[in-house]
């Protein structure tokens, strides 16, 4: 019964709001979903044989699948300052996760976003959008910078470190956070009916620790083994991205009980490639997948870097398009919003992305230049997936270097988006070329310290560098016998 009266309420209270305007009279909302630590193959629209995700699979039905995606930087705060700003995140010494001043300060890093540099919601902002960001922030304010308000923003709802008489030390907060995002979400759109918006809902799951309810979790009972007390890895983080597919068809529901499924563009992708088991926090969320790609997160290799994104426009953006040849970054999110909303971009605001709005409409281009990332600090895990510090993507190629030229590693991605077979001794003119431009890129970006293992893929081989074993007798020694 009680369920029975909160619906009618919520009924009666979407009746009573007034219509939006007709969509022909309106700039169309804009609504970005970002997942944390979701890799490429994580999804059932993206090949996941095991876990269902119907919601977002129905997202990439109604709109368009990219499976050439990439985002700027292979952690979380350089990739959301890409797309936040349009540019590559080490222009902005963005070149790790913001942590606490002092390690930023080690790592040669600012510490936090400068609000003065232009964003994707202050211009639609001066455009008449409502502006709200509800979730994970990391651009800084967990290091002491300003909040998300002092960026554009209209509403700011709970976030990573809880808010809005949310405490993150609640049980099951990280759980239930989608939840909490959503309904934000929704309440958000209910008070700005009346004029566009635009929503960043910025989701803390998959990302490390899971700690998924009961509720969550018993769908996937099944891969968890009954003689032993705890959850499998794969329970709990199958149980985590099914309980945010559910929450995004929550706020698709929402959008279409509304009627303002029409007139939004609504964006999905991933931070960066999934959790390497080996860090150590990660547990359960090391087993995110990378689809076929080699790599995960921090790492330059397609795993690393390369995402999901889906995109839905009714009646701009073909439906149940899967576009597997144009090559689209989190850095052409601020042009491309801005073209599909009408705003110009400041001419004195260099872009490093580009307006891939045509992309969207259907068609299939080469970028206009090339994409390029670097990474100074060690990649965990396997050596397998131990990049170089640099990468460019320029069409087809994809070249992999240190800045010293070590490492020189080319593929064909198209045709090798394993990333297997180098080429470099094949196309030494393609090396050289790309070489070129990604080291004169490397000279603009900002001065700053390099881990020592960045770059290197080394294993401590038996008999050379490994550490000898211990003998009994020593092992004795050091209990004190």
């Amino acid at each position: 019964m009680q369920r029975l009266l909160s619906a009618l309420a919520s009924a009666l209270t979407l009746a009573l709001l007034p219509l939006p305007a007709p969509a022909a009279e309106r700039k169309p909302n804009v609504i970005f979903i970002l997942a944390d630590d979701l890799g490429w193959g994580d999804l059932g629209c993206y090949g996941n044989t095991v876990l269902r995700t119907p919601n977002l699979d129905r997202l990439a039905r109604e709109g368009t699948l990219f499976t050439q995606f990439y985002v700027c930087g292979s952690v979380c705060s350089p990739s959301r300052c890409a797309f936040f700003t349009g540019q590559y995140p080490a222009r902005h010494k963005i070149h790790g996760h913001y942590a606490t001043p002092e390690q930023n300060t080690a790592r040669g890093m600012s510490q936090f976003l400068d609000p003065q540099v232009p964003n994707v919601a202050r211009l639609l902002k001066s455009a008449g959008y409502a502006t709200a960001h509800i979730g994970k922030w990391h651009l800084g304010s967990n290091s002491g910078g300003p909040e998300p308000g002092a960026y554009g923003f209209d509403f700011v709802g709970t976030g990573e470190r809880g808010g809005a008489g949310v405490l993150r030390e609640e049980p099951y907060f990280r759980a239930k956070s989608t939840a909490l995002f959503v309904d934000e979400a929704l309440k958000f759109m209910d008070a700005n009916r009346d004029k566009p918006f635009y929503l960043q809902l910025w989701t803390l799951v998959p990302h490390a620790t899971l700690n998924p309810t009961p509720e969550q979790l018993e769908p996937f009972e099944r891969l968890s083994n009954p003689n032993i007390p705890h959850k499998s890895a794969r329970t709990i983080f199958y149980a985590s991205v099914a309980d945010l597919d559910r929450e995004v068809g929550r706020l698709l529901d929402g959008l279409q009980q509304r009627g303002l499924a029409e007139n939004t563009a609504v964006f999905f992708s991933s931070d960066n490639g999934p959790e390497e088991i080996a860090i150590q926090n990660a547990g359960h969320s090391g087993v995110g997948s990378p689809g076929p790609f080699r790599g995960r997160k921090r790492s330059l290799y397609e795993g690393g870097v390369r995402v999901p994104f889906l995109v839905r426009l009714p009646g701009k953006v073909p439906a149940g398009r899967v576009e597997d040849s144009a090559v689209v970054a989190g850095a052409d999110f601020l042009p491309t919003v801005c073209k599909l909303a009408g705003v110009p971009v400041p001419a004195a605001h260099k872009l490093d992305g580009e307006d891939v709005s045509d992309v969207l409409a259907g068609r299939s281009r080469p970028r206009s230049g090339p994409l390029m990332w670097e990474w100074r600090f060690n990649v965990a895990g396997p050596a397998l997936n131990r990049s170089p510090q640099l990468a460019i993507r320029d069409g087809d190629w994809k070249l992999l270097m240190n800045p010293d030229r070590s490492r020189v590693e080319l593929f064909d991605i198209p045709r090798d988006p394993m990333q297997v077979n180098s080429l470099a001794d094949k196309h030494p003119e393609v090396v050289a070329r790309l070489s070129d431009k990604v080291l004169a890129w490397k000279k603009e970006l900002p001065e700053g310290p390099i881990d020592p293992g960045a770059g290197k893929n080394d294993y401590p081989w038996p008999g050379k560098s490994a550490p000898p074993a211990a003998t009994p007798s020593a092992k004795g020694k050091k209990k004190g016998k």
